[in-house]
């Protein structure tokens, strides 16, 4: 028979103690690996679930066309389909133009965004794939996994200007 422990009043045997101590520090290792992998799983998987289905703030700008930040460039975008679809990759067309309504030729577009009340950036890398002419620009591989306030930015570079576009759109 195995030796009995006497801790306290209560009296176990060594194989119940090994095993209680093994199941503590399992949980404490489990534990401490949650804490570190909150910042790697927690925006996808958790922050969905904490914020609820919260409404995007009442005074965002939803248009598909307007002024770049600094005033520099109009842009507006479509989709295709022209309904945005909920997890399915699709593809965007932008038209870029001066100010004065100049389309802009041969510039350099980078797409970024994400979901600001999340805190997670969009689920793929969507790129710029083809200048289309006339300032119209083919977007491939965007996509929104999930309902709610998205925002789409571009930066643009046009021979020595450079400026960024935010657009705000939900998705049911």
């Amino acid at each position: 028979m195995g030796r009995i422990l006497k801790i306290g009043s209560y009296r176990m045997n060594k194989q119940t103690v090994t095993i209680i101590l093994t199941t503590v520090i399992t949980v404490l290792v489990l534990l401490v690996a949650i804490i570190f992998l909150m910042p790697v799983i927690g925006p996808r998987y958790l922050h969905p679930l904490m914020m609820g289905n919260q409404p995007a703030p009442a005074s965002l700008d939803m248009s598909t066309t307007h002024l770049s930040d600094n005033g520099l460039l109009r842009v507006s975008w479509t989709s295709d389909p022209a309904s945005l679809p909920l997890n399915q990759i699709h593809t965007w067309t932008i038209h870029v133009e001066t100010a004065d309504g100049q389309p802009v030729e041969a510039a350099e577009i980078s797409v970024d965004g994400g979901m600001p009340q999340h805190g997670h950036g969009l689920p793929t890398n969507p790129q710029v794939t083809q200048n289309l002419g006339n300032g119209d620009y083919l977007v491939e591989g965007m996509k929104f996994q999930m309902p709610g306030w998205w925002e789409v930015r571009f930066h643009i570079v046009a021979g020595a200007q450079s400026d960024t576009i935010t657009f705000n759109l939900t998705l049911e």
